[in-house]
């Protein structure tokens, strides 16, 4: 009996195992394999410069500064597979999820192996050029990591379960109200109102976008408008600040989402070009060297 309980046990263990496999973040794949990896390069890197002698100083042009680059520039040139890859379903070792933490933490390495590569030798050329636009391809992907890994939860919380559609439909539906309620008022408290009916939810510009401020917003400013106004009778405009005050908590959860989904998507506007222009100042630099070898 206490075999079978064992037995059950064991069974209920590898369950849950498998079920946290399936669940971690590309971040923590298996148990921060590439992680270790990566750390490992950049330790063996970084060991063998010291120990490494080169005459008459570490360089780029060196033997071991040509085998850094033939690292980096082959490493630089896989990372790129990483658009090609995800338009492949796969879940063995390869997996997407595979994929992308070892893009995440082979590319971190590229900061070693690149700075390492150069001698520590910059200046105003295309060898600089090339190191200064791999940078910032990795410092843009570090923030798609950041935002990866904590924005999805506050987008599906600010959702909560609500579609985009059916935001703007909550949006609209206030809106009949309002307009039906707006009827008793007079001309001067109606206007606002009007101009809150007109409004665009998704108007204001990429700087409101990713903001979320709207100074701008005419149901806000037809809330302080009928706020402060003693010209309609009080019932009905008491009435018609009440949804005026509902549609701002709509809008400003539409605005919310639209922000979050700015922050995940905007840095590959800016990752992607970046990673074409890295490949060409790399080719550059390598047929350079090339020419003058």
């Amino acid at each position: 009996m206490a075999s079978l309980f064992q037995r059950r046990r064991n069974k209920a263990t590898q369950v849950e195992r498998v079920r946290e496999r399936r669940h971690e973040g590309f971040l923590r794949y298996a148990g921060f394999r590439w992680a270790k990896i990566s750390a490992s390069l950049c330790l063996l890197v970084i060991v063998s410069y010291a120990l490494v002698d080169v005459t008459p100083r570490h360089n780029g042009g060196s033997w071991y500064g040509y085998t850094l680059g033939t690292i980096g520039a082959g490493l630089i040139l896989w990372l790129t597979a990483l658009g090609y890859r995800k338009r492949k379903m796969t879940s063995d070792h390869w997996s997407l999820k595979a994929w992308t933490s070892a893009h995440v933490y082979l590319g971190l390495s590229l900061i070693v192996i690149g700075t390492w590569h150069t001698g520590f030798q910059l200046g105003w050329n295309v060898h600089t050029l090339a190191w200064a636009l791999m940078m910032l391809v990795i410092l843009s992907g570090l923030y798609g990591v950041v935002v990866y890994a904590t924005l999805p939860a506050a987008l599906s919380n600010n959702r909560d379960e609500m579609t985009q559609m059916q935001m703007l439909e909550a949006i609209r539906a206030f809106d009949r109200q309002l307009h039906t309620a707006a009827q008793p008022l007079t001309p001067e408290d109606t206007a606002p109102v009007l101009a809150a009916l007109d409004e665009d939810p998704f108007a204001g510009g990429i700087g409101a976008r990713l903001s979320g401020r709207y100074p701008d917003c005419a149901t806000a400013a037809a809330h302080r408008a009928l706020s402060a106004s003693r010209s309609s009778d009080a019932e009905a405009r008491e009435k018609v600040v009440g949804l005026l005050s509902q549609k701002q908590a709509a809008l400003g959860r539409l605005r919310q989402h639209l922000r979050i989904r700015a922050l995940l998507e905007i840095w590959l506007y800016v990752h992607v070009p970046l990673t074409f222009a890295l490949i060409a100042a790399l080719s550059a630099h390598i047929v350079s060297v090339f020419f003058y070898w």
